[in-house]
């Protein structure tokens, strides 16, 4: 039997496309025969490395990129960990004006649902902070 390659890694920290996550968990994703350890950002433009650790501190500097592509993005679904947190309602609003919805839950069901939603050529977008 020949020995499975290991997934290459996510060094530029960015991947133009859509790509969907394969899997999540021990504080990392896989998607588009990569791997990463830490959050992301999932754009119609592509998949980028985000400095994200904690719900508390998503704010607009973190959300600048969804920003840049309001105009392709109708719902912006954001993973908070392992447990649901609450978005500051004045980001909420923000969004709200550059024309995103915006959808919060635990991680694991906010990439099952961005999944969904890509499989269904949706204009979605995901944040979602990497969990243990």
């Amino acid at each position: 039997m020949a020995e499975q390659e290991p997934p290459k890694t996510f060094e530029s920290g960015f991947v133009p496309g859509r790509h969907i996550i394969d899997t999540y968990g021990n504080g990392g994703f896989r998607f588009a025969g990569m791997s990463h350890r830490g959050s992301l950002l999932l754009l119609p433009s592509g998949v980028r490395a985000w400095p994200v650790t904690a719900p508390g501190a998503i704010d607009r500097t973190s959300l600048r990129p969804v920003q840049a592509e309001a105009g392709t993005i109708e719902l912006l679904l954001v993973g908070t960990g392992l447990d649901i947190a609450a978005i500051d309602p004045a980001l909420r609003g923000w969004l709200k004006e550059a024309g995103v919805g915006l959808d919060v839950m635990q991680t694991g069901a906010a990439a099952r649902t961005y999944n969904i939603l890509v499989g269904e050529n949706r204009k979605v977008a995901a944040a979602l902070i990497a969990v243990e």
